[in-house]
């Protein structure tokens, strides 16, 4: 391992970044930066590379950050009661400060706190236009922003009766395929009041939104799916696996397994990126089939990003946080993108950056 430096200034508590080997090497020849976010530290992550060629690593502030979408210039996030969109300042070819993306919040929706998990855009609903579409656990649901209230429910899976602030089943995942919002993971099919807590470790499933259907069952607190490559992917949690959905058996197929609780998935060319958090030290993570196989290898959790290669399933690239840091939620890949970074609320530069539209 080698570690490059954080950029991180925090004295107490410090945070650790090391790359592999090959890492930056890797990033330059997909052309892209990596976006991640951490609702348990509250910062949102861009990772890089400086013009010399070494890693770069910034980070914003934004309470309970989780769910990120990436779409052309345009980055969406979920915080603890807002929903924010960024848009990239820059036309392509502008750097600034050595920088060649620098996100701005330009809007913020007041949701109240949904406990907001995935974000997409997507087309859903009787318009048939694109909007934005987020997992909305507290209520069970997919919903949509509003000028006027919190949120607009869209969809629910067919085993919840009602719509209610009970996380009954723990809703967290969705997919688009094709520009619609096709399928969402749930850690649980329940239907009382935070119903899953009870069957994080078999219980979770993949639904198709169209169909109404549960398309995989027995799973244990799926996470982040994503369609690529004509495949339904996604991270099987509690077991350390990443994989993909085998329609025609109606099971999980796994593909690698990984040190750590896995949440945020994203794609680049042949390989996918995965995130890795260490379980917390409380019910929702005890009776985990991914705590035996972590001591049956006789390892311990860790927390960062794995690169796993699709055509053989092997881990060829990793990126560790150590200390402050310890779990991640969302990833998001920003194509041609080398070195971003992000205008936040705790400086002035908030009052500075200025860009004018065209008439």
């Amino acid at each position: 391992m080698v570690s490059q430096s954080s950029a991180i200034t925090s004295q107490t508590p410090s945070l650790e970044i090391d790359a592999s080997r090959q890492f930056t090497s890797w990033l330059a020849e997909q052309w892209a930066s990596i976006t991640f976010t951490t609702y348990q530290a509250g910062k949102v992550f861009f990772i890089g590379l400086q013009q010399s060629g070494k890693l770069s690593v910034f980070e914003r502030t934004f309470e309970r950050c989780m769910g990120l979408y990436a779409q052309g210039s345009t980055l969406y996030m979920s915080t603890l009661y807002q929903l924010w969109r960024l848009e990239n300042a820059l036309q392509p070819g502008q750097v600034h400060n050595g920088y060649d993306a620098v996100y701005v919040p330009q809007v913020g929706y007041i949701t109240g706190d949904l406990d907001v998990h995935d974000v997409v855009v997507g087309k859903m609903g009787k318009t048939g236009e694109n909007s934005v579409v987020f997992v909305n656990t507290l209520f069970s649901c997919l919903a949509t922003v509003s000028d006027t209230h919190s949120f607009v429910p869209l969809w629910q899976p067919p085993f919840i009766s009602r719509l209610a602030a009970e996380d009954r089943c723990h809703l967290n995942g969705l997919a688009l395929r094709d520009g619609q919002p096709a399928y969402v993971t749930a850690v649980s099919q329940s239907d009382i009041v935070e119903g899953w807590r009870e069957k994080r470790r078999d219980g979770g499933c993949v639904i198709e939104v169209e169909s109404n259907q549960v398309i995989v069952s027995g799973l244990s607190m799926p996470h982040s799916p994503r369609w690529y490559k004509g495949k339904l992917w996604l991270l099987n949690s509690g077991t350390g696996e990443f994989g993909y959905v085998d329609r025609k058996r109606g099971s999980f197929e796994p593909v690698a397994f990984c040190p750590g609780y896995l949440r945020g998935l994203a794609f680049s060319g042949d390989f996918a990126i995965v995130g890795l958090s260490k379980p917390r030290a409380n019910k929702s993570f005890n009776g985990l089939v991914l705590n035996e196989r972590l001591q049956s290898k006789d390892a311990q959790p860790r927390c960062g990003l794995l690169v796993i290669d699709l055509r053989s399933g092997d881990i060829v690239h990793s990126l560790r946080l150590e200390g402050v840091v310890s779990e991640l939620y969302d990833i998001q890949i920003l194509s041609k993108i080398q070195c971003p970074m992000a205008i936040g609320f705790k400086s002035a530069e908030i009052c500075r950056v200025i860009s004018m539209g065209k008439r």
